[in-house]
């Protein structure tokens, strides 16, 4: 039995069974995986809808490590460096 939280944290659900979640890490990338290969032959527009595109066509991207990268902090004043 599991619970789930909906809206913005304000309602909750019991469940009987427990589903992976798939909405961030190595779950989501084989559920969006799973999803552009059903949607494979639809068309998505692009630049600012002057243009169109099979879904297939669209590249894959790898996430590498942030190590070392710098990040902006409050307002875009600050910056710090990545652990």
């Amino acid at each position: 039995m599991g619970i789930r939280i909906g809206g913005r944290g304000t309602s909750s659900r019991k469940t009987v069974e427990r589903e992976e979640d798939n909405w961030a890490g190595s779950p989501f990338k084989k559920y969006s995986e799973k999803q552009k290969e059903a949607a494979k032959d639809r068309y998505i527009t692009m630049g600012r809808g002057t243009a169109k595109i099979k879904f297939s066509d669209v590249a894959t991207t790898e996430t590498k490590s942030t190590k070392g990268m710098w990040v902006g902090t409050g307002r875009g004043t600050g910056r710090r460096k990545l652990d």
